[in-house]
């Protein structure tokens, strides 16, 4: 595919409808971006950015409507013929191949560098060393995808977009994998790009439609209910227009928990997928009724020490001990059997089996429980009961439990795993970037979830990026750098300022 050197000057969409079975996704959506603009496309998780998008993209066509580039109409019958008309997305699912590096993944639509005989990877090599030193973006050409963080996959897909030659940028959550500081420097990224190009951002992290946007529509159930100048509106303002209702992330203002060790980890060592030690020594507890918060910058052993808890990742020395006992390198049947639940990093591939149904995803790790199975038979009305309470309960928006998961929102998907991992009632929850391209309304609903399960008596280890979920939700602070607890700070005492120079390395004595 040859890269773009046109210009768009201007971007309409008018009457876009689209149906899926059971669902009106898109209702007459009309909208407009002009050169050089920056335009945030919000709304709640389910309520058809992406799906709009997509339709922009060439990956869906619509029912109804037309699509407009420049005063022309433009007709996309798949995602290449988008690409030559300039634009380019990156999707909140990125669309790499995990077994191949990451130049090889940029060379499968780099099409200049291909002739009949041979692939010039020198050539897509020189383009992606252009655009990374011409954007400010670092990449390693030569990593294999799988060996990755979520960010750093995240910051190949824009440079594979960028290489393609898009002069006209979608980003569908961009910064839902970055850390604070990554996410300012994109910020400062994407506004000197807006020299060349127009962007349309969708996010749910509302501070950062104000500071990068020029233009916010909204869309709630498939409809746009308002469009106007961000200038004009807080977030407060712009969270309200989107749900229909004012939204207020809740605190863990409990008094201090005195339970027992839950999670007691000393001295662990895991190795990562790249054969370094990701997790060197650490030491953490929790205690049963606490939130231990994880703070760290992507990439310093944080996936690998999930999943040592969770028994998907072998560990070289140490302990976990969980009640007491230990139970490293346990297999992950033995550890979901004493009581560990675990909402994981990536839910698409580690969270939910996309072409099972919800209703199935529901008792993935119960199918041979009584309560769901006899003699090998399934009990199919009581997984139904069970399916159609969690629907309920957790406010999951599908046409009915026998959709595939799969075919869900990102928001609900993370919902889905939420309610299968409460509802098995955990004695302990590893909760791994719980709300994660989430919207605020979705937010909300599972920070409070987790609080009533720390009123409960569980322990949880929260690990995020966010740090005012950290902030908000936890009775103790640690950061990991370089795999290993470079401080803990309680509530009382902890600030962003202090999280932040952590993160960076500093040490807690220097950091207080």
């Amino acid at each position: 595919m040859e890269p773009n050197t046109g210009k768009i000057t201007s971007l309409r969409v008018e009457h876009i409808t689209k149906r899926f079975p059971g669902v009106l996704a898109c209702s007459d959506i009309s909208l407009s971006v002009g050169e050089g603009e920056v335009l945030a496309l919000v709304g709640e998780n389910g309520a058809g950015k992406t799906t709009l998008m997509n339709i922009l993209m060439g990956l869906y066509r619509p029912d109804e409507g037309r699509i407009l580039i420049n005063g022309g109409e433009a007709v996309f019958r798949s995602p290449g013929d988008a690409f030559a008309a300039g634009l380019g997305m990156v999707h909140q699912q990125y669309m790499l191949v995990a077994n191949m590096t990451v130049l090889e993944n940029i060379a499968l639509g780099y099409t200049r560098a291909w002739s009949p005989l041979a692939l010039d990877l020198d050539m897509v090599r020189a383009r992606i060393d252009e655009v990374s030193r011409k954007y400010g973006l670092a990449v390693d050409p030569d990593a294999y995808v799988w060996q990755l963080s979520v960010g750093e996959q995240q910051r190949v897909e824009l440079v594979k977009t960028l290489c393609l030659g898009a002069r006209f940028l979608i980003l569908d959550e961009p910064t839902s994998a970055l850390t604070p500081q990554e996410t300012d420097e994109l910020i400062l990224l994407l506004r000197r790009m807006t020299r060349e190009l127009s962007i349309i951002f969708i996010s749910h992290k509302l501070q950062e439609v104000k500071n990068l946007s020029d233009k916010v529509v909204i869309l709630r159930r498939g409809e746009v209910v308002f469009e106007g100048s961000t200038a004009d509106h807080s977030p407060d303002d712009i969270a309200a227009l989107m749900t229909g209702r004012e939204i207020h992330l809740p605190r863990n203002e409990a008094p201090e928990c005195e339970g027992k060790a839950a999670l007691d980890i000393r001295g662990l060592k895991v190795r990562s997928d790249r054969g370094f030690l990701a997790v060197d020594g650490l030491d953490l507890s929790v205690c049963a009724g606490e939130i231990v918060g994880l703070a760290g910058v992507s990439g310093n052993g944080q996936r690998e020490l999930a999943e040592a808890i969770n028994g998907l990742r072998k560990a070289e020395g140490g302990e976990i001990l969980f009640f007491g006992r230990d139970i490293a390198n346990h297999s992950p049947r033995e550890i979901i059997d004493s009581g560990m639940g675990y909402i994981p990093e990536e839910r698409n591939t580690e969270g939910i089996v996309p072409s099972f149904s919800m209703k199935e995803n529901f008792i993935l790790k119960d199918a041979g429980a009584p309560r769901f199975s006899s003699r090998s038979f399934l009990k199919l009305k009581e997984i139904d009961r069970h399916a159609d309470r969690l629907r309920t309960e957790f406010d999951i928006r599908s046409p009915d439990t026998g959709v595939a998961a799969g075919s869900l929102s990102g928001g609900n998907i993370q919902k889905v795993i939420l309610a299968r991992e409460i509802s098995r009632r955990p004695r302990f929850l590893v909760a791994v970037y719980p709300t994660r391209g989430l919207d605020m309304g979705a937010a909300e609903f599972i920070h409070r979830r987790l609080l009533e399960k720390r009123m409960e008596g569980i322990g949880i280890l929260l690990i995020s990026e966010e740090l005012e979920e950290i902030l908000d939700l936890s009775d103790r602070i640690a950061v990991i750098f370089k795999g290993r607890i470079l401080g803990t700070l309680d509530r009382r005492s902890a600030d962003s300022r202090k999280i932040g120079i952590l993160m960076a390395g500093v040490h807690h004595d220097e950091a207080v």
